[in-house]
């Protein structure tokens, strides 16, 4: 029998410590010999050069540390997979999800940031009712390559080629990932219980490939968002655009700009200088001196839950991982911007770009009678604004995950076959590789992004606005341009609810509508509300309410709420007739404003015109309120105005508006200015 000999130092897996990968693991281990050689081998890691620096950085006596050697039987992860687990997401510490990666062979690869790995999120407060599958997202990573056993040999594993249909499938099923979600709670409970205090873990777990047989081996407390006080919510936002010379998987939310410095290994430390940017292949424990210099990390390999994750989590710098050719594209000395802060992907720039550090303390923002939401755009983004005091999402905008993840128009997956454009048929199967339908690609994506906001504001509600590009943005994505029309005004075209009930378009809306349906059906987000945008009649809200009780969303089961953009004249004019079709209004102030005016908001020639504070544009919002409040309908706004003008959003307040939706960074001042308009206390 094979057993693994591993290193549990005294001062290990603490809360506010990890040590992780100081001490030293042997794997495959046989025989009496091999097994003390291997004993000794671990006890003397205890004083390598990178553990005696770690043990001086946090403060811990060399001598005063003990270490015992914990001896497992093998599990045969070769022949299956392995991988680790948090009981929150690393890079916000957003904590009712688990987020658990996987590759195939041992789970040293992930560990070591060797492979890209599969990603799961898993829901905690539903997996713990036990009635729906809360895996509200599934990234299929690349798996290169896995590392296996080899017997009668001195070194006891090595690295091989993972066949292709591997990487293209993930290495956990739904009842797999399930399992782990609960273990992991189970072991978030014990040791929650066991220090007194809530304590999020991170995990490792291997399946065995003889017995399907699933494993726990190792579980110890997480040491960076444990460790943090939520003071300050700090944020960043990039003010320049730029060419992306490559991207990987985000670690932090941070952005940083700086020469890049190429290193093979922490041997060439002395052609590093302080506050360049690492660029390497991978890294471990012995970087880390050189890491505690650097402004951010870019590694070919690895994710999330790899060492250079992990380390640079802990310096608080940012880190962009499994960019697969950073180290050939960045240039030695060039200067590069890396970026987190854009959601789950990670973006190197060419040049030093301009960006903004957004603050804001939570214990600032003032309590309000008037409800104050958020727009969201990107759902890699939520789990941090979240923690921001909030009533939930007014505005959470598809356009995003389409333009962004799917990337291709959705007749275009529907109608592949009739597809004429061959390059877009290659990016498309690269796209959708793992799916058997390329329209289920749309659904899943689309509604893993919607499952990501809505579940980061439970139980508040999350209003998903249906698509609203415009022709010529629709014609932009992969496959577009022959499934849509040539128009002089798109703005005033085709667009919003006259596409979702026609011929051409209609194939669409029915899939956006299945990803709304798996969002609140299976996975069991119900805080989801549905809003139609550019509904230009009633007639037309009807045909659209028809069409999703056909597609399985039928206003008013299970609280399903339908909602109406009020963005065009007509919105108000009619408002009643509106009403006695819609749950409520939500003003898109631009639109509103455009129309109102008869003025394009595109056009910098009149620019001075556009105002939403234009007395024509306030009246519409007031006449709509008197209108539909007495109905009882809800009316929101979710424009740019109000994070714009704060006595624009005084003068919604004083209308009775029910709502406000704003940006992440202007809560504080929009909240600010609406609880002075409500008790006539300045701040």
């Amino acid at each position: 029998m094979s057993v693994a000999v591993r290193s549990s130092a005294t001062a290990e897996d603490l809360p506010q410590a990890s040590f992780a990968g100081q001490q030293d693991t042997f794997l495959n281990i046989s025989g009496v010999e091999e097994l003390l050689e291997a004993c000794q081998k671990c006890i003397a890691s205890l004083f390598t050069d990178r553990a005696i620096a770690y043990r001086e950085n946090h403060g811990f006596e060399h001598l005063e540390i003990a270490l015992s050697i914990g001896v497992q039987k093998m599990v045969r992860s070769d022949l299956a997979g392995a991988g680790v687990m948090f009981t929150l997401d690393t890079e916000s510490g957003f904590d009712k999800v688990v987020f658990i990666t996987a590759a195939y062979g041992l789970g040293e690869t992930v560990v070591q940031g060797q492979v890209n790995p599969d990603e799961y999120y898993v829901y905690k407060p539903l997996l713990q009712e036990g009635i729906y599958l809360p895996i509200i997202k599934k990234t299929l990573g690349s798996k290169e390559k896995k590392m296996i056993y080899v017997s009668g040999e001195i070194i006891k594993t090595r690295m091989i080629d993972t066949r292709k249909d591997e990487q293209h499938h993930f290495v956990l099923n739904d009842e797999e990932i399930m399992k782990l979600a609960q273990w992991a709670c189970i072991i978030e409970n014990h040791y929650s219980q066991r220090y007194g205090k809530k304590t999020p873990m991170d995990i490792e777990w291997a399946k065995d490939g003889e017995t399907n047989e699933l494993y726990v081996v190792q579980a110890r407390p997480e040491t960076i968002h444990s460790q943090k006080q939520l003071n300050i919510l700090r944020g960043y936002e990039l003010k320049e655009s730029g060419n992306v010379i490559v991207q990987g998987r985000s670690v932090g939310d941070a952005i940083a700009a700086s020469r890049a410095c190429k290193l093979v290994s922490p041997a060439e430390s002395e052609l590093f200088q302080d506050g360049c940017i690492v660029v390497t292949e991978m890294t471990d424990p012995d970087w880390v001196p050189i890491m505690k210099k650097a402004t951010g990390i870019v590694t070919d390999r690895g994710g999330r839950t790899c060492h250079a994750a992990i380390v640079s989590r802990e310096l608080g710098i940012p880190a962009i991982v499994g960019t697969e050719n950073a180290t050939e594209k960045i240039g030695q000395g060039q200067e590069i911007t890396i970026s987190c802060a854009e959601g789950e992907v990670g973006k190197v720039y060419e040049g030093k770009l301009k960006y903004e550090v957004i603050e804001i303390s939570p214990a600032e923002i003032p309590q309000t009678k008037t409800k104050v939401m958020m727009n969201i755009a990107s759902p890699g983004n939520a789990f941090r604004w979240c923690q921001i005091p909030n009533e939930g999402v007014g505005l959470a905008r598809v356009e995003f995950v389409i333009n962004n993840v799917i990337q291709a128009h959705p007749l275009a997956l529907i109608h592949y076959d009739q597809l004429e454009d061959s390059e877009a048929k290659r990016t498309i199967d690269s796209l959708t590789t793992g799916y058997l339908k390329r329209e289920d690609f749309f659904v899943d994506k689309l509604a893993s992004g919607i499952a990501t906001i809505a579940a980061a504001f439970y139980p508040k509600d999350v209003i998903v606005r249906m698509s609203d590009f415009k022709s010529n943005e629709y014609a932009g994505l992969i496959g577009g341009k022959q499934f849509e029309p040539v128009e002089d005004n798109p703005m005033l075209g085709f667009r919003g609810a006259s596409r979702y009930y026609s011929k051409e378009y209609r194939e669409g809306f029915n899939l956006e509508c299945q990803a709304v349906k798996k969002v609140r059906e299976e996975i069991g987000l119900k805080n989801v509300k549905v809003m139609i945008p550019f509904c230009r009649t009633p007639e037309e809200g009807e045909k659209i309410l028809k069409i999703m009780a056909e597609n399985g969303l039928v206003q008013g089961s299970d609280g399903l709420e339908v909602y109406v953009m009020c963005e065009i004249p007509a919105n108000v004019i009619l408002a009643k007739e509106f009403a006695q079709i819609f749950d409520g209004f939500s003003i898109g102030s631009n639109d509103l404003t455009q129309l109102t005016l008869g003025c394009d908001r595109d056009s910098g020639k009149i620019a001075h015109i556009f105002d939403e504070r234009n007395e024509a544009v306030k009246r519409m919002i007031s006449d709509l309120i008197k209108q539909v409040k007495p109905l009882g309908r809800k009316v929101g706004i979710c424009g740019q105005g109000p994070s714009d003008f704060p006595d624009f959003a005084a003068f919604l307040v004083k209308a009775g508006i029910d709502s406000i939706s704003v940006n992440p960074d202007s809560i504080l001042k929009v909240r600010k200015k609406i609880h002075e308009v409500e008790t006539g206390i300045k701040p």
